[in-house]
């Protein structure tokens, strides 16, 4: 990797070698966020070769979330005391033997072992690719170019699941859809090999695996527990266990945390007034963007007919009105601030849930799919950027993966939280029948929810995220203005300057 001072120009070849860099790391990421949701146009075909029920349906989705979130702050701390390019190395290597293992499995438990093994590759690749890109572009134009590009990216991984999965399981098998990541996965292997320089290790002090157990088992039972409310409602013990366990766990963390020389996540980073709203908002932006691939997948096919391509092919225009969105984000908060956009962006978002809420049997594609699906996918793409620079503003460099993984926990278990709670939505509206208007009135209501989560959102976050004042003349965080903002009476922290989607 290229380290530059943010005031020097680097040469040619050094700029040609960094943009290799970034190309690595933007395609771990890609590869990342779309095994999220590759799987969902899928999943009718794997449930009829391996003979899974609808809860294990459920769990091929949630498998791979729960495993993402749970293990994403050990995997941010240990890009910082390890290295960045040996983590990348394990994160991604990991990620291609998991899905070689799903690619070939043949009975339900081997599937959704081999997701989990995935997302815990993930957790470890994801870290690592926001602190290689940080440390290799020069800070300024370069360096918003190569964010934006990142964040299109990411966001474009997400969103191309669905007509990724759709083209693989209808030309090829549902197996393909994680097949295709072991040549992808190879390659990145060897460029990451040849082109990145291992950074300056962090402090190596031992790693806080009290603190690591705690929180991976606190964030995977709570999430555990909220996916059983689908089956067994919220009441049932099968659920009550396993929430309340995960919240003893959780509280147990930060006692821990507190009082460890070396935590894990220490708990001065959640002092910043922008680190911790910025993440709380993240978080709900997820639980509703997350839900929305998933149901306006099965709404395509079980409700309008949709072969899997047709699913995919009808979310294109989402697909891409969330990478051009992500594209533009960054210029547009030179302009707006960066909490003027994250507002506006939550809001459009909103709106175009409000829309797809009146959904129907005999929904046409124009005003059922995909306008409504263009309007949640522009709003989330402005969104992301301005939350994400605001959410890894004010950390100390050394905690540059720990505030990357803090990011990315933040939203992806937003996303496993909110899909079992608006699965478990739809399923009370449907009231156990199989017929197409109450379960298309299922998928209405749970769109309507995520429309009123994303409204108080926006509430929160014109409370609570520090103003354009607080975060330099371009609205965006890092600002010695904007750090003073975040803790307010205390010398502000160096700026990390790490958007994650």
């Amino acid at each position: 990797m290229v380290d530059a001072s943010p005031h020097e120009q680097p040469p040619a070849r050094s700029r040609t070698r960094t943009w290799a860099v970034v190309a690595a790391a933007c395609t771990g990421q890609f590869l990342v966020v779309l095994d999220v949701s590759v799987v969902n146009v899928a999943l009718p075909s794997m449930r009829t070769d391996l003979g899974l029920s609808a809860p294990g349906l459920q769990w091929v989705v949630n498998a791979y979330s729960i495993a993402f979130a749970g293990f994403m702050l050990l995997g941010g701390r240990a890009a910082d005391i390890y290295g960045r390019k040996r983590m990348f190395l394990t994160g991604i290597g990991l990620f291609t033997v998991a899905s070689l293992a799903g690619g070939f499995a043949q009975e339900g438990w081997q599937l959704l072992a081999a997701r989990a093994g995935q997302g815990l590759g993930a957790a470890v690749l994801s870290p690592a690719t926001l602190t290689i890109l940080t440390a290799a572009v020069p800070e300024g134009p370069a360096r918003t170019r190569a964010i934006g590009t990142w964040m299109a990216v990411g966001a474009g991984g997400g969103a191309a699941g669905g007509l990724i999965g759709g083209v693989l399981t209808d030309t090829l098998s549902w197996r393909w859809v994680l097949l295709i990541n072991v040549p992808i996965g190879a390659l990145v292997i060897v460029g990451a090999a040849v082109w990145l320089a291992e950074g300056a290790a962090g402090d190596r002090r031992r790693m806080d695996l009290l603190g690591a157990v705690l929180v991976t088992a606190g964030l995977a039972t709570t999430a555990y527990g909220i996916v059983q409310t689908e089956a067994e409602g919220w009441t049932a013990a099968a659920t009550l266990v396993p929430l309340l366990g995960g919240l003893v766990l959780l509280g147990l963390f930060v006692l821990v945390e507190a009082r460890a020389a070396a935590p894990l996540m220490p708990l001065r980073v959640l002092g910043v007034r922008a680190v911790s709203a910025a993440n709380v908002s993240m978080l709900l932006l997820g639980s509703a963007t997350f839900g929305m691939w998933y149901f306006m997948t099965v709404y395509a096919q079980n409700i309008l007919g949709y072969t899997p391509l047709q699913a995919g092919l009808a979310l294109l225009p989402a697909s891409v009105a969330v990478f051009v969105a992500s594209k533009a984000a960054p210029r547009i908060m030179t302009r707006s601030g960066a909490k003027a956009l994250a507002v506006t962006g939550v809001l459009v978002t909103a709106a175009g849930f409000g829309w797809q809420s009146t959904m129907g049997v005999d929904g046409s594609y124009l005003t059922s799919v995909c306008l409504p699906g263009l309007l949640m996918m522009t709003g989330a793409g402005l969104a992301s950027t301005p939350l994400a620079t605001l959410a890894t503003s004010g950390a100390a460099p050394g905690d540059a993966g720990l505030v990357s993984g803090l990011v990315n926990t933040s939203r992806t278990m937003g996303g496993a939280l909110g899909l079992a709670v608006l699965s478990t939505v739809a399923a009370a509206r449907t009231a156990g029948s199989g017929g197409a208007a109450e379960i298309t009135a299922g998928y209405a209501l749970a769109f309507r929810t995520s429309a009123l989560v994303l409204v108080a959102g926006a509430v929160m976050m014109l409370l609570w995220l520090p103003g354009r004042g607080a975060n330099g003349p371009g609205g965006g965080p890092g600002t010695r203005a904007g750090n003073r903002a975040g803790r307010p009476g205390k010398a502000p922290a160096p700026a990390l300057h790490s958007p994650e989607a």
